[in-house]
């Protein structure tokens, strides 16, 4: 029995998700590299896969928002300060065997962290920093090739993790992060081509539907079509095993559509892309932890799935997905604000924990070239971030015998 490995990490809060980080060249050589060794060393940190769905052998959450890894390091390109790769670890593994770790997306929430955990892990270059002020952190996001800007609090010299910031879904107050996603479309905006689209799901029916990437791959119906009011809680939807596959496999309908898989069986295997989310028009309810969201104070209501279950807040790139399509006129989003068709540059929308107000430019120069011609320059909304817990995280070392045919489905094709 040869003894348990460490390696040094950092446990870490960011907006709503919270995921262990690394820096790069603190990882074993082995998993230094995309693979299945590193895919089986970070999963046995999370404690997947997990046939009882708790991750009790590791130091994930059991949920979407607890089971996340990230790994950073010092970026070689132009401008950029750091290189951020994010993994979403599968629970249970579902039908796959031996679970898996999806690379298709970015994490919006994490990226908060990532700014802090930067300075804090000494990637930032102390003298670039500001004694008080705003640090602006230039990340460069690996998964999906995109630059994400963190305007990151300094006080005296080092990270301000507290202040009076309250972020819905968060229990307690900490200072306010600004992240920026520049240019957040990975490929083609409207994957469809449409704005607007039907999509027929067997057993559903054929849905109004909107399907964008920005921030992240999401397709948005409405609740109504669905069955729904809107203003559905965790409890609503997550102990309903027929709803969870209704939205599952309007999810797997809605990736085939959008090219990001070829035969509808791959969505087993890529569970982080696409969300899919139900949206109404604003109205009155009461959040998860009994606070009173008043139509009048919003312009929308959005519920989210992640990794087959709703999300308790709201997911920060699906956030971006949302700012985005209110920002472009004729999407569902926009027809289903107050003030439709105004193609607003913010937005505040409510979900399960409360509210989130959020910011996209987009633009088309000449509308009548069509939809392939809109941009969306840059997606803005405010986070925070702390640390929990910094070390070493221990782990057997025989995951870094894991055999070249293990979780070859989606080992990853990050660059870092």
């Amino acid at each position: 029995m040869s003894k348990q490995i460490s390696i040094s990490a950092t446990y870490m809060r960011g907006g709503t998700s919270k995921g262990v980080l690394f820096r790069l060249d603190d990882l074993p050589i082995e998993a230094q590299v995309p693979g299945p060794v590193r895919d089986a060393l970070l999963m046995r940190v999370i404690g997947s896969p997990d046939p009882y769905s708790k991750q009790i052998d590791g130091l994930g959450g059991a949920t979407s928002s607890t089971s996340k890894v990230a790994i950073v390091s010092k970026s070689d390109r132009d401008d950029h300060q750091v290189d951020y790769l994010f993994g979403q670890v599968s629970i249970d593994g579902g039908s796959v065997k031996g679970g898996f770790i999806d690379w298709s997306g970015n994490c919006g929430n994490l990226t908060a962290a990532v700014g802090a955990f930067a300075v804090h892990s000494g990637l930032i270059e102390q003298d670039v920093l500001p004694n008080n002020g705003k640090a602006l952190i230039k990340i460069w996001q690996a998964n999906i090739e995109k630059t994400l800007q963190v305007h990151l609090p300094i006080c005296e010299g080092e990270v301000q993790e507290l202040g009076d910031f309250m972020l819905d879904g968060v229990a307690f107050p900490a200072a306010e992060i600004a992240v920026d996603f520049l240019e957040p479309t990975s490929g083609v905006l409207f994957p469809t081509g449409n704005v607007m689209d039907d999509l027929e799901v067997p057993d559903v029916g054929v849905l109004s539907a909107t399907m964008i990437n920005a921030g992240i791959p999401t397709v948005f119906v409405t609740a109504e079509e669905i069955g729904l009011t809107g203003v559905e809680l965790q409890s609503d939807i997550n102990s309903d095993t027929a709803r969870l596959e209704q939205l599952e496999s309007i999810r797997a309908h809605a990736a085939l559509a959008m090219g990001l898989i070829t035969h509808l069986d791959e969505a087993k295997i890529r569970q982080h892309t696409p969300k899919v989310a139900f949206v109404s028009k604003a109205k009155d309810y009461v959040t998860s932890s009994g606070t009173e969201v008043h139509a009048a104070d919003i312009d929308l209501n959005v519920r989210a799935l992640s990794m087959g279950q709703l999300h308790h807040a709201m997911m920060g790139t699906a956030a971006v997905a949302i700012a985005s399509a209110a920002a472009i006129e004729g999407t569902l989003v926009n027809r289903l604000c107050s003030g439709e068709g105004n193609q607003s540059q913010s937005i505040t929308f409510g979900h399960p924990s409360g509210c989130l107000k959020v910011g996209a430019i987009a633009c088309n120069p000449d509308a009548k070239q069509g939809v392939e011609h809109w941009k969306v320059k840059q997606a803005t909304m405010s986070r925070s971030a702390r640390i929990l817990m910094q070390g070493v995280v221990k782990v057997p070392p025989r995951v870094l015998l894991a055999e070249s045919g293990d979780n070859q489905e989606n080992s990853g094709a990050s660059h870092v």
